[in-house]
């Protein structure tokens, strides 16, 4: 990766260092949070100094280390990539807060876009900027964010969420499994359902599966699909798996046996359709089929969609897909993860960077999703097939390098899979593309704190064994306490001991001598 290396000598001085006071014993640090902003103010001055600043919203550049210092989790590691990647993209994804009299809402595009809708807001990431956000201290920002396109934008004329295909319920569901307020869920749950009603009504088959054009599912010009073709997609299909599953958890949290029921059988079935309708046996991969019939003859990336919602079943067949990941005629390139498998005869056809084409250049979007499923795999599945930590690391860290234009921090639209330049060249409405997720990933996958609706603290890191001396996750709001999970291998690091351990409001709960699975009730 050294032609990346313009990034990292951009933030030499910056690198991960422990932020503890010096000339604290342990048993003073112990008092306190383990880490300090230190490093979070430093590295916000960094990307302030190097920024135009050509649009303003909630929180300005000049208040943007104080916000962020107040909201988000502290992180630190060994690795520059990773750390400078952390925080830049919540420096950026807090440029897209606005407030409006219809409360917070997050953008998309920095810049005006003619399909926005109100206040600029597109649904497209709505799921990621969710699963992002339910890491900010204050719940404020998701939750009025959610209620404004449960009601506010079905007030319009001509409403916007069903713009594209989205896993609403599900995102609803999982900031629940962080707030922990039932309250939310409770006033939402009737919007939500109906939200899913009306999905039925637009997009679904006599045979219960959903049919969507490749740009209502935000992935135009793609090798199986079209702008006008109707056909069985594992996106939408997936999203609507995941939504009914979240819909039947939040009726059990409600006491609605009813909901719970209607829903965990719509979750049921469509779980068997997905596995028996867009599963190619000879391909070991989910494909797309086609409106005439068949599925697509190649692969793209968005079959592994199904693993973010832990849809398919726990067998060493269902596994296999997964080895085209690490395969260079499959989805394996210097800058990412592909859309579409390399060796396809219509990989990057559709032109570079005229459109939005999905025919094989690099998507943040996708990447999170695809690295959001390999967490699930190796975290919830016994069958990993070639799967391994070391693979989950290295694309994620392959990400996290790929932030940055001619050496600068950047995070944009779509890349060239070769050489990492972004398609959309210098069109201001790249900047900024709050359009993915990073932060959820570093939390949910590497550090792996994995949220949940009752009372336990599950951590499941998958950093590699030896990769790492140290890392430290501190300041997360979680369940309503200040939650901490810190390695120290040799226990001098932030003087806690040796191992694993995990502290909530500054007392161990648990604690493990190496990086494992560990949980603990609050």
């Amino acid at each position: 990766m050294s032609f990346r290396a313009p990034l990292l000598a951009l933030s030499l001085g910056l690198l991960a260092t422990s932020c503890a006071p010096t000339g604290q014993t342990a048993q003073t640090r112990a008092a306190g949070p383990v880490l300090t902003a230190a490093d979070l103010r430093q590295r916000v001055a960094l990307y302030n100094s190097l920024d135009s600043e050509f649009v303003v919203n909630h929180v300005p550049n000049a208040q943007a280390a104080d916000w962020m210092a107040r909201e988000v989790p502290l992180f630190e590691c060994p690795d520059s990539a990773m750390q400078q990647a952390y925080y830049y993209r919540w420096w950026a994804y807090r440029k897209h807060l606005k407030q409006t009299p219809d409360g917070y809402v997050f953008t998309e595009f920095i810049t005006p876009m003619k399909h926005g809708g109100t206040y600029n807001t597109i649904s497209s990431a709505l799921g990621h900027h969710l699963n992002e956000g339910r890491w900010l201290h204050d719940p404020q920002y998701t939750q009025q964010y959610t209620k404004f396109w449960l009601y506010t934008d079905f007030k319009r004329n001509a409403p916007r969420l069903h713009g594209f295909s989205g896993w609403l319920e599900d995102a609803v569901y999982e900031l629940y499994k962080v707030q922990k307020d039932q309250a939310f869920v409770k006033e939402v749950l009737p919007a939500l359902a109906a939200n899913y009603k009306l999905w039925e009504k637009e997009r679904m088959l006599p045979n219960g599966m959903f049919w969507q054009y490749d740009v209502k599912d935000a992935m135009e010009e793609s090798i199986s699909g079209g702008r006008k073709e109707k056909n069985v997609r594992p996106t939408i299909n997936s999203y609507m798996y995941g939504n009914a599953k979240a819909l039947a958890a939040m009726g059990r949290l409600t006491d609605n046996d009813t909901l719970t029921q209607k829903y965990t059988q719509k979750a049921e079935q469509l779980k068997q359709l997905v596995n028996t309708t867009l599963w190619d046996d000879k391909a070991d991969f989910y494909k797309v089929q086609y409106e005439k019939g068949g599925l697509c003859e190649w692969r793209e990336q968005l079959g592994y969609i199904p693993w973010y919602f832990s849809l398919p079943p726990d067998k060493p067949e269902y596994a296999r897909q997964w080895t085209q990941l690490t395969d260079e005629g499959g989805f394996k390139a210097p800058w990412g993860i592909t859309t579409a498998e390399r060796r396809a005869p219509g990989f990057r056809t559709h032109g570079s960077g005229h459109g939005c084409e999905w025919d094989g250049a690099v998507w943040p979007y996708a990447t999170t999703q695809t690295l959001k499923g390999l967490a699930n795999l190796l975290t919830e599945y016994k069958n990993h097939g070639t799967m391994t930590p070391q693979v989950y690391y290295d694309e994620l860290r392959k990400y996290a390098l790929s932030f940055q234009k001619k050496g600068v921090p950047y995070i944009g639209e779509y890349q060239d899979e070769k050489n990492g330049e972004w398609l959309k060249g210098n069109n201001p409405r790249s900047s900024y593309y709050n359009h993915s997720g990073f932060a959820d990933l570093i939390i949910t996958g590497l550090v792996g704190l994995k949220p949940r609706p009752d009372n336990v603290v599950e951590v499941f890191p998958l950093v590699p064994e030896g990769q790492w001396d140290y890392f430290c996750l501190d300041q997360v709001r979680y369940h309503n306490r200040m939650l901490t999970v810190l390695w120290d291998k040799t226990g001098q690091k932030y003087g806690r001991g040796k191992g694993l351990r995990v502290l909530v409001d500054g007392k161990e709960i648990a604690r493990a001598n190496k990086l494992e699975r560990v949980t603990a009730k609050l």
